[in-house]
């Protein structure tokens, strides 16, 4: 899904211009897809294989996020590797507050929390303030024309929880219905689908539709990131977390040097 796509040469000067935030193509969702779902399993490597507890995990993750977005906020235009790491920020914290908030002390799968739903619940409540404090404060919600640091900041806030509010949704819809990693994947992406087809025949608001997306993708890398870490006998193809984290990590430094690539010959084709 992408915001409304401006003509060849506008897209040019915004490529080109002082903007902080990339342009929502369909690149953009593959490298959300793959930052979050390497998030899930890199917190999974952490709290449970390496046995470090969501806490523990939680406060290592929060100091990462804090000095990429720091570094995110003082920039002075778009920066593909110090975005995306504060995107695999926000999943790895999200992962561990879910975690922490739902399933309680520890480092296994016990529930000593809230439970799934009412993390879930929680967690729909402080995104819907985050939104009514950003909409109180006059900044644009439109994600491609976000300017300023109050802007960006409520930008960020936003995908911090709903990226914490994804992976408490998804692990409700996987393991409370019973649907498990693989029904939970595809009933997100039946959901994603429907999204999509309102972005093509409708006029909802594509902010609107953005970031329910935006949240959807993070219960869909959380299924995606069972997927790759279940063993075969559970459905999975068994890479367990410290492959699939490594897996992961490959395939999106990749995606993000030819991101950072296409964006270098772009500005240089018109300085």
């Amino acid at each position: 899904m992408t915001t409304d796509t401006p003509a060849p040469a506008s897209r040019a000067t915004l490529v080109t211009a002082a903007r902080k935030l990339p342009e929502v193509t369909a690149v953009f969702w593959l490298l959300k897809t793959v930052a979050v779902t390497l998030g899930e399993t890199a917190g999974d490597l952490a709290s449970i294989t390496f046995g470090f507890g969501y806490a523990a995990t939680g406060v290592l993750f929060l100091a990462f996020f804090l000095a990429v977005v720091t570094a995110q906020l003082q920039a002075r235009r778009y920066r593909p590797a110090l975005y995306w790491s504060v995107i695999l920020g926000t999943s790895m914290v999200g992962t561990e507050v879910s975690d922490l908030l739902n399933r309680g002390l520890g480092h296994g799968s016990a529930q000593h929390g809230i439970g799934y739903a009412a993390g879930a619940l929680l967690l729909s409540g402080v995104l819907a303030a985050v939104f009514a404090i950003w909409w109180r404060t006059g900044q644009t919600r439109d994600v491609e024309n976000i300017t300023g640091r109050t802007g960006e900041s409520l930008y960020w806030a936003a995908i911090l929880i709903s990226n914490t509010l994804g992976t408490s949704s998804g692990d409700w819809l996987s393991d409370d219905t019973g649907l498990g990693f693989r029904g939970a994947f595809l009933v997100i992406a039946g959901m994603l689908l429907v999204l999509y087809v309102l972005y093509r025949t409708t006029t909802v608001s594509t902010t609107v539709l953005f970031w329910l997306a935006f949240i959807l993708t993070r219960p869909l890398g959380a299924a995606g990131g069972d997927f790759l870490t279940k063993p075969a006998a559970d459905g999975g193809l068994g890479w367990g977390t410290t492959g699939s984290s490594a897996a992961l990590c490959a395939v999106l430094l990749l995606l993000i040097a030819d991101q950072a690539r296409r964006l270098r010959a772009a500005r240089s084709v018109h300085q």
